[in-house]
């Protein structure tokens, strides 16, 4: 079975590459693997917690979307963003100047890889 929030947060990883580091696809590749044997960062700051970072927008996006999914068939990626700021927030996540950015690329991701081709 794929993990969309995987796919996702690769996609994103390679549309933010060019901004944030040509070595970022490389550090998701690097979390995506070690998955579920470390905690997550308290903050977002070097670039492994930035890839970090996008790992966890992805699957909380992805988590969100399902939820949204069960009241509206296709949810808008604002709504979905809307809620993983407000998530974010109410766990006191610091969080890097242009996470907005990286918000918005992680739930366009979500979306697009959540609808069927065609």
């Amino acid at each position: 079975m794929t993990d969309p929030a995987a796919h996702a947060a690769r996609a994103a990883a390679a549309i933010l590459a060019p901004d944030l580091g040509p070595n970022l696809p490389a550090e998701v590749e690097a979390v995506l693997a070690a998955r579920g044997t470390r905690q997550r960062p308290d903050r977002y700051l070097d670039p492994v917690s930035l890839a970090s970072l996008i790992v966890s927008v992805a699957t909380l996006a992805w988590t969100i979307y399902n939820d949204q999914r069960t009241r509206t068939p296709d949810p808008p990626a604002s709504s979905i963003a809307r809620q993983v700021r407000i998530t974010l927030q109410d766990e006191d996540v610091s969080l890097p100047p242009g996470s907005e950015r990286i918000t918005e690329v992680v739930v366009t991701e979500i979306t697009r890889q959540a609808r069927p081709p065609g």
